[in-house]
């Protein structure tokens, strides 16, 4: 009874655990996306200034 409520536990919080890290990487993920797409946007604005 105790083995299988340890073992419960351990699955939780390796489940918990996933979880985060996914988390996490997704996070950072969405921000290097907002970051390049301001980036993109600045250059077409440099770019479209220059052509003028």
């Amino acid at each position: 009874m105790l083995r299988t409520l340890l073992l419960l536990l351990a699955l939780v919080v390796l489940v918990w655990v996933a979880l985060s890290i996914v988390g996490w990487v997704l996070k950072g993920l969405f921000w290097l996306a907002v970051v390049a797409l301001a980036v993109v946007a600045g250059t077409a604005m440099l770019n479209s200034s220059r052509r003028r």
